[in-house]
């Protein structure tokens, strides 16, 4: 990717970013939504926009914007959209692709987690072993994908991953197939 030139057209640095300041997706009703990632996840709910017309744009589309602490300095964000038409999925993605994943601190957390959401009447999928962390997956009541995601095999093995991720990217690049350069990860 060529950088971008400045008024100068002089190529300067990239931006540094601090981090994620939020993340945003559309649910089908703030309230609902709310109570399902306070009630299941345990985020607190920590502040709510809502205007008549988009500041961006000035386009007359009410909408409530509203934010929970995911934990770490992390926030998710989500917005009604009462006058728009009701959501939609991407037909050409499958529904294993786009998801929000959180990160549980131990193996215990994980497996405490499925139980209490199966207690709450939620499918949920896994755990699924990625070698060098376990998941499980479940949807909320907009149909966002879910992941709750522990570590393990600890730092030696994830520098053995990250060892090899730019050869994996240049053969996927080029073959568009799996490289084997990580296939120690689902070894049993």
């Amino acid at each position: 990717m060529k950088p971008r030139q400045n008024q100068d057209g002089d190529c300067g640095p990239p931006t540094k970013l601090a981090r994620i300041h939020h993340v945003a997706y559309r649910c089908n009703d703030a309230k609902e939504t709310v109570d399902f990632y306070r009630e299941h996840l345990g985020m607190a709910f920590t502040l709510a926009f809502a205007e008549n017309e988009v500041p961006s744009t000035g386009a007359p589309d009410p909408y409530m914007h509203v934010f929970l602490d995911a934990g770490g300095g992390n926030v998710l964000a989500f917005f009604e959209l009462p006058n728009s038409p009701p959501m939609g999925k991407d037909p050409n993605t499958p529904a294993w692709v786009q998801h929000i994943a959180f990160e549980v601190p131990t193996w215990a957390d994980l497996n405490a987690a499925k139980a209490r959401l199966e207690r709450a009447g939620l499918d949920v999928l896994g755990p699924v072993d990625h070698g060098i962390f376990d998941s499980i997956y479940f949807f909320d009541p907009n149909g966002h994908r879910l992941e709750l995601a522990c570590n393990k095999g600890g730092a030696a093995a994830r520098q053995r991953a990250h060892a090899v991720a730019e050869a994996m990217l240049e053969e996927w690049s080029r073959t568009k197939r799996a490289p084997r350069h990580a296939a120690w990860l689902h070894a049993q």
